[in-house]
């Protein structure tokens, strides 16, 4: 079943750089109907034809976000959620398996993670189950994997950092996601102690500026690429700025050149 796997991994990632860039759409079930996700498949489109190697949706949107017309992207589905209107949003469960997964036409599936988070154990838990499924399917599993909790006063801080990274490559993800820690300097700790793909998460909304800067950034350190998604589908121009971040990631551009890309003076 291994080669199933790197078929589909092939889907969601670059086979010539080895590095993906990713829109994460699965913010309905958080947050609800926001700007940029109530047309599903005109979004998916504009981030399709800015470069982005796949998107990530819920189940049960699939029908949405890939039933349309353009060029064709990779489809991971995510498998967590919860709601900001929860007691505790942090405390994410299964709300999709492996299997249903594999039926609506997945290339990959993801799975979201709090270490730090009360419910920790039961979340590392269901992260098993979702790794030994997945690896049966042949199927990428993106662990999305944050420090966030009572304990945890900076989900930036490198030594936090590197430890979701890890969890991600100790439980049998084949891609980790987790935040910037703000530096080539500092990220590249967080690289050299993880050996799976490593991308970052794009965070909170940012400048133009600082999104590209932080891409480039997270590329100097080693990163594998990264996982945007307000800072992409809510965009004034959701095509150009994947674009320009597709050419950091995939063809070693600066934030500079890339802001050229964005401005449409390249």
């Amino acid at each position: 079943m291994r080669i199933g796997k790197e078929v589909r991994k092939e889907r969601i990632m670059n086979r010539e750089t080895g590095k993906t860039v990713i829109v994460p759409m699965d913010h309905g079930v958080t947050v609800g109907p926001i700007k940029g996700l109530i047309d599903l498949p005109k979004t998916v489109d504009m981030v399709a034809k800015g470069g982005a190697n796949a998107v990530v949706e819920h189940s049960g949107m699939v029908g949405q976000g890939h039933r349309r017309y353009g060029r064709d992207i990779g489809l991971i589905v995510h498998l967590s959620g919860s709601t900001t209107l929860s007691p505790d949003p942090n405390r994410k469960v299964l709300v999709c398996s492996v299997e249903r997964a594999v039926r609506v036409g997945a290339d990959a599936v993801s799975i979201h993670v709090n270490i730090g988070a009360e419910n920790e154990g039961e979340m590392l838990e269901a992260f098993g189950d979702v790794a030994e499924a997945a690896d049966y399917w042949g199927m990428p599993l993106l662990a999305m994997v944050y420090p966030r909790g009572p304990k945890v006063d900076n989900e930036k801080a490198v030594e936090n950092v590197k430890i979701a990274a890890r969890v991600g490559a100790e439980l049998g993800a084949d891609i980790v996601k987790v935040p910037y820690t703000g530096s080539p300097k500092s990220f590249k700790n967080v690289v050299r102690g993880c050996p799976i793909p490593v991308v970052i998460a794009g965070g909170s909304k940012l400048s133009d500026e600082e999104t590209l800067k932080m891409v480039e950034g997270a590329m100097k350190a080693g990163a594998a690429g990264l996982s945007m998604g307000r800072n992409a589908f809510q965009h004034q121009k959701p095509v150009r700025l994947v674009s320009a971040a597709c050419a950091i990631v995939h063809e070693g551009k600066t934030a500079r050149q890339a802001m050229k890309i964005l401005k449409g003076e390249a």
